[in-house]
């Protein structure tokens, strides 16, 4: 495959890769859930018959007419210090068992990563398999939240109605969030497209609580039933979040809730008391893919001007550099700002140049994570500066807060 084109491509033993047509949709809902979740038809179903996405934004491996892979390419955007990056999310992949090994996932990947590039993303983001997704250029960058026990409830009688979300509660759902996501560094919230899709997506149920007809909290959970996961919750005020999570909580009758943990945020606070804190035993991370360095880079240049600038660092007339061993990217820095990204060869000492290496599979998370390169260098040998004051300014710490399809629990 060498375009995004919906040009169908020949694979080994008399396979082809094309686009989804109309007639797939049932035996493509048949493949997802023979190997996934029943749901995943139906959530394949709304991506691909929604406006914003269409059956272009998935592609299936045939034999004949039997539809043997597939995957689905989603669009998102992340936003990080006022830049906003158009990127892409690759989602509902599944594979036939008879044809497993033959590569067609990667196949499809490829298919995915060049659709991408084509809509304009300069990033890829997901939850995925362990491990597996770095095979095709994904890294572990962006920390998960952490789950925690609700250990006992507010006392009190709420002022607020708990009820299902309907599609005119949108714009308020999305103020909610908006207003939680504020204080992170980086953030993915819910297209549009995302929002709809999760209104009628039955593995989890987007909830608003409302008072004298305002929506002042929103949350989504797995459906009742079970021990009930309470995510993505969002509150106008602490006295919305308690009755949130006292109104989540009847919902489970008495099975129990547990909480996603949204640090710093309205519903973070409120519930302190009400939460444990247990130690994180395991890394969840999301993954990132950074398809093309300089592209990445050159986006983000109004944010490391602004971090320099911010901490009075000036370097007017000298470049930044940036190796990643393999090759190397220059920044001049100019008296009113930072000049296009210039990509050369391999350095392999780039302290001898005042530069900062980084190896390529940590990259991701030195731009989006929580480690910053200060914290990445103490872990990582092949991670380090020459000139600690100004690259840990433009590489400092971030938190991050990510809202995707799927919850990653």
């Amino acid at each position: 495959m060498t375009n995004a084109s919906s040009v169908p491509v020949s694979l080994a033993d008399g396979l082809t890769l094309r686009e989804a047509e109309p007639a797939d949709l049932d035996r493509i809902g048949a493949l997802l859930s023979e190997r996934g979740e029943p749901d995943d038809a139906i959530d394949h179903r709304l991506v691909v018959t929604d406006p914003d996405a269409g059956l272009s934004s998935c592609a299936v491996v045939v034999d004949g007419d039997r539809i043997v892979s597939t995957a689905t390419l989603l669009d998102e955007e992340v936003h990080i210090g006022g830049v906003r990056l158009p990127a892409g999310q690759v989602e509902l992949v599944a594979t036939d068992s008879e044809y497993e090994g033959r590569g067609l996932v990667r196949a499809l990947m490829h298919w995915a990563h060049e659709r991408s590039a084509a809509r304009g993303h300069v990033v890829q983001a997901m939850i995925g398999i362990p491990y597996f997704y770095r095979l095709f250029g994904y890294e572990y960058a962006i920390d998960i939240p952490q789950v925690l026990n609700v250990n006992s409830l507010p006392t009190g009688e709420g002022t607020g109605t708990l009820r299902a979300a309907r599609p005119s509660d949108i714009p308020a759902m999305t103020a909610l969030q908006a207003s939680a996501q504020s204080g992170f560094d980086v953030t993915m919230p819910h297209s549009a497209a995302c929002w709809r899709w999760l209104l009628d997506h039955e593995s989890s149920n987007l909830w608003v609580l409302e008072h004298a007809g305002t929506v002042t909290a929103t949350a989504r959970t797995t459906p009742p039933g079970e021990e009930m996961l309470l995510a993505e919750a969002a509150a106008r005020d602490e006295a919305a979040a308690r009755d949130l999570l006292s109104g989540v909580a009847a919902l489970a009758s008495g099975e129990g809730v547990r909480v996603v943990h949204r640090a710093g945020t309205v519903t973070g606070d409120a519930w302190q008391e009400f939460i444990g804190h247990e130690p994180q035993r395991n890394a969840e991370q999301y993954y990132i893919r950074i398809p093309d360095v300089a592209a990445l880079l050159d986006r983000l240049r109004p944010l490391f001007w602004q971090r320099l600038t911010a901490a009075g660092i000036d370097r007017t007339g000298r470049d930044i550099v940036l190796s990643t061993f393999g090759a190397h990217h220059r920044i001049p820095v100019l008296a009113d700002g930072l000049g296009e990204v210039v990509t050369g060869g391999p350095i392999q000492s780039p302290g001898a140049v005042q530069g900062a290496g980084i190896a390529p599979d940590h990259l991701a998370a030195l731009l989006f994570g929580p480690h910053g390169i200060t914290g990445l260098t103490r872990i990582r040998p092949d991670v380090y500066s020459a000139d600690e004051e100004l690259f840990e300014v433009l590489f400092p710490p971030l938190t991050a807060d990510v809202l995707s399809y799927y919850l990653p629990y």
